[in-house]
């Protein structure tokens, strides 16, 4: 059978205010033409289908129709989510899923088979998978021990307790003449982060161990680091990472969906496709003066500028690079947070001091900044 793997869409991203609803809807066009062209028996997405838990109606909307589109190329769907998704959302919708032949799986539920889903190729391959959404370290683990509990304790809590659940999905995975197939959206430990994900949910208190996945699956399909990368474990553990880069963290990664050929007998041959579709994130860094000569790259810039604070200055970079989204100080140019700076004493003293050592403190000379400071001030006395 032929499994095309994706993950992390996050549909209704806004990058720095600019809103990237083009750029999915023609991302998502090229991951639909991928599946035409290559005719896969199921199609999973790995969880993260949007960027927030409340997401538009444009960006439901886009979703559902890609969902149902990728049904309409024959294939099995099945999506789960993630942790910027609403899961109880997802669930909400699992009657239309359903009259249209996919299968989302929101949230974690306490009935295992809701997680384990059957099916059977065109060509009369049957193919089982055990699918986990995200499930957060406050479920998983009781309230009562994240309080006894030392972190390494909570943290070795949590992979067991995922372990055991993914142990509960794949216990039927010892049955010859099937291909047994895990998804699931989480951290493995060794695993690269791709650069833009949500910190709070990709720290190590989330990680969990390559060996909570069964040796007898053939391919698990993973979600939430956005990188695409293979993963070592006992059995063949792999990320598909975004098909668009959602920050500037990413801007090195190669958006991509994964392909993998696999039968009951044989070992899954895996191979990356390309999604070219999303304009390209850059960074660009000098003075103004040497802003002013480059020829800007195609793509949403970020830019560093070698030059010392001052009033106007961002909007002096915005017109030599009208595309840059994202403008900042070099950081080399900026102190080190504790390199030799006081801490302003702050009982007695007026915000306008407090702010001119602030100022002081961070290598800022101009006296505009002041200035507009005071215009601040003297708003809000009045």
């Amino acid at each position: 059978m032929k499994i095309l793997h994706t993950s992390d869409w996050h549909v209704g991203k806004v990058l720095k205010g600019q809103s990237r609803a083009e750029e999915h809807k023609q991302v998502l066009a090229g991951v639909i033409e991928i599946a035409h062209r290559e005719q896969p028996d199921l199609v999973i997405i790995a969880g993260d289908l949007y960027d927030t838990a409340a997401p538009t109606p444009e960006a439901t909307r886009l979703v559902t129709r890609a969902l149902t589109a990728l049904r309409r190329t024959g294939a099995d769907v099945v999506a789960i989510g993630g942790n910027h998704d609403n899961g109880p959302a997802l669930d909400a919708l699992r009657p239309w899923a359903e009259a249209a032949g996919i299968t989302l799986r929101g949230g974690v539920r306490e009935d295992p088979a809701e997680h384990v889903i059957d099916g059977t190729t065109a060509d009369g391959e049957r193919w089982r998978l055990a699918a986990l959404p995200f499930l957060s370290q406050r479920y998983a683990v009781r309230a009562v021990e994240m309080y006894e509990l030392t972190a390494a304790e909570t943290t070795q809590t949590y992979a067991d307790h995922l372990g055991r659940i993914i142990g509960r999905l794949t216990e039927g995975f010892d049955e010859p003449d099937r291909v047994h197939l895990v998804t699931a959206h989480l951290t493995v430990v060794g695993a690269a982060t791709g650069g833009g994900e949500r910190d709070a949910h990709t720290i190590m208190g989330y990680a969990v161990p390559a060996s909570v996945f069964p040796g007898t699956a053939h391919y698990v399909a993973l979600g939430h680091l956005h990188r695409a990368q293979r993963v070592q474990g006992p059995c063949p553990i792999r990320y598909s990472g975004a098909p668009l880069a959602v920050d500037f963290g990413e801007q090195e990664n190669v958006p991509a969906v994964t392909l993998v050929e696999v039968t009951a007998t044989t070992a899954a041959r895996i191979r990356e496709e390309p999604v070219t579709a999303a304009t390209a994130l850059r960074t660009v860094r000098g003075t103004l003066a040497q802003l002013a000569e480059i020829t800007p790259p195609e793509g949403w810039l970020r830019v560093y500028v070698r030059e010392q604070p001052r009033a106007g200055l961002r909007e002096e970079v915005q017109q030599l690079l009208p595309r840059a989204l994202e403008i900042r100080i070099d950081p080399e140019l900026v102190p080190a947070p504790g390199s030799g700076t006081r801490v302003a004493q702050r009982s007695g003293r007026s915000p306008r001091q407090l702010f001119a050592d602030y100022l002081d403190s961070r290598g800022h000379a101009d006296d505009g900044v002041r200035e507009l400071f005071d215009e601040l001030i003297e708003e809000v006395d009045h």
